[in-house]
Formats: C-alpha cells, sequence, structure tokens
C-alpha cells in the first residue's frame, strides 16, 4: 500500500493491479486514504484464469469490486489467454454495459492468440497489455491491434531493469543529451510510440524519475535508433503450451 501512495503522491493516477496480484484490497485503500477523488484516478484491474468461464467471471468481477471497495473499475482485463475465455468476455462485456466496468481488454495475447479470439467477440478490447520494451517492440501485433483502434498497454517496460537494456550505449547516449536517465528514454520513446507504459518500482525516488519524462521530445531520428534495438523476441511466449499449462494450474483461491 505504501508504494501505490507513493506513486499518487508524486502525481500518478493510473494504478494497475490483479486478482492473482492478491493486493486489490490495499490499492482500494491506498486510494481512499490519498484523498484524492476517485474520479481522478484510473483503476485496472484483471480477472484470472481461475475464474474465467461466464458465471466465474461474474463472481470473479463481482469479488474485484468487493476488495477494492469500488462500485466500478476503470479497465478490467482478461489476464491470460487460456481456458473459456470467451465464456469470460461476454461476462466482462455484460459487466460494462451495467457501468461496473468502464473499459474491458485482454492482456498476453499474441498475434495468433488475438487471431483466434478476437473474432469470436461481440465488441473489441480497449487494450492488450503485453511485454513491450525497446528490445520486444511487438511490431506486427501492435500493427495487428491498430487496425480495431486497439492500444498496446506495457507491462514490463524497462524488462524489469534488464542490464543489457539499461546500459544499451544507444540509451546512455540520448540519457547524457537530455539530462535523464536511461529508464527516463525507454519510457519516453513508449509514450511517443503512442503505448500505454506501466513502470513498476518500489523506491520513491524511481517512482518520481519515472513519471518526469515530458520536458523533453525525442526527435524522429532518434526514435528510429531506438526501434533499431528490437530483437523481436521477449522472456515471454503466450503461444508457448509449457506457459499455458503453468498458469492455468497457478489458483490464486481455493
Amino acid at each position: 500500500m505504501r508504494t501505490n501512495l507513493s506513486a499518487l503522491k508524486a502525481g500518478y493516477r493510473h494504478i494497475d493491479t490483479a486478482a492473482a496480484y492478491r493486493n486489490e484490497r490495499d490499492v482500494g485503500k491506498a486510494v481512499r486514504d490519498s484523498g484524492i477523488p476517485r474520479k481522478e484516478i484510473f483503476i485496472t484491474s484483471k480477472l484470472w484464469v481461475q475464474d474465467y468461464g461466464y458465471e466465474n467471471a461474474k463472481k470473479g468481477i463481482e469479488a474485484s469490486l468487493e476488495k477494492l471497495g469500488m462500485d466500478y473499475i476503470d479497465l478490467y482485463l482478461l489476464h491470460q489467454p487460456y481456458g473459456d475465455v470467451t465464456g469470460a468476455w461476454k461476462a466482462l462485456e455484460e459487466a460494462k454495459q451495467e457501468g461496473k466496468l468502464k473499459s474491458i481488454g485482454v492482456s498476453n495475447m499474441s498475434v495468433n492468440l488475438w487471431n483466434r479470439y478476437i473474432p469470436q467477440f461481440q465488441t473489441k478490447p480497449a487494450v492488450n497489455q503485453v511485454e513491450y520494451n525497446p528490445l520486444t517492440q511487438q511490431k506486427e501485433l501492435k500493427a495487428l491491434c491498430a487496425k480495431d483502434d486497439v492500444k498496446l498497454e506495457a507491462w514490463y517496460p524497462l524488462r524489469h531493469g534488464n542490464r543489457e537494456l539499461l546500459t544499451n550505449p544507444v540509451l546512455v547516449k540520448l540519457a547524457e543529451k537530455y539530462g535523464k536517465n536511461a529508464g527516463q528514454i525507454i519510457l519516453k520513446f513508449e509514450v511517443q510510440e503512442d503505448v500505454i507504459a506501466l513502470p513498476k518500482s518500489t523506491n520513491p525516488e524511481r517512482i518520481k524519475g519515472n513519471i518526469d519524462i515530458f520536458d523533453f521530445e525525442l526527435t524522429e531520428d532518434e526514435m528510429n535508433e531506438i526501434r533499431g534495438l528490437d530483437t523481436g523476441k521477449g522472456t515471454h511466449n503466450p503461444d508457448d503450451p509449457a506457459n499455458e499449462s503453468r498458469l492455468m494450474s497457478f489458483r490464486i483461491h481455493d
């Protein structure tokens, strides 16, 4: 909860949580304790695969609302693209119509999974939250989502503090030019690429620094330099059957 309060005090107004993180109650308390009006804070949460299927998903949505202590959630995602995805999505669509969820989306959907499931949905997701950073730029997926005006949202936008990324000469050079650190250059790149970045940190100084990126602009040549860092690979492959098996067996409650 202390980290969420620090972020709100630093000026953040978007908090990302999930049933699987087991911190929805803490997030709700931090929002209330902050004194900031609820309507000024954007809350994202996610339904875990254990609660997929139409009936289970309806209960999962209610559980998230109860734990957060809120009567609506700004954005609610299907956390993983496995199991009864279509049944769960139907429940999200109905909750959106009822005003319990303002926006709904998906997470970790690759190109293959997107093409498998999205044609079965009555409404398109607002976002697809996936692994995204300069080394993993998801170019094919980003173009596919853009056709339906779906935004990419980045988890691990700094690749979890990956040294290879943060010490890359291109990023270090730009950091020196603009008087920033490599992490701030990365986040600025992602924002200019129209990707929603969700940096995670428990360090108060890094929390403050990660939002201090709106006083400079990368040039198109500099953007192209960073685009050239893409490896086309990530640390997580949603299409890997081993990942599906592992995540489907992970239970967050009895």
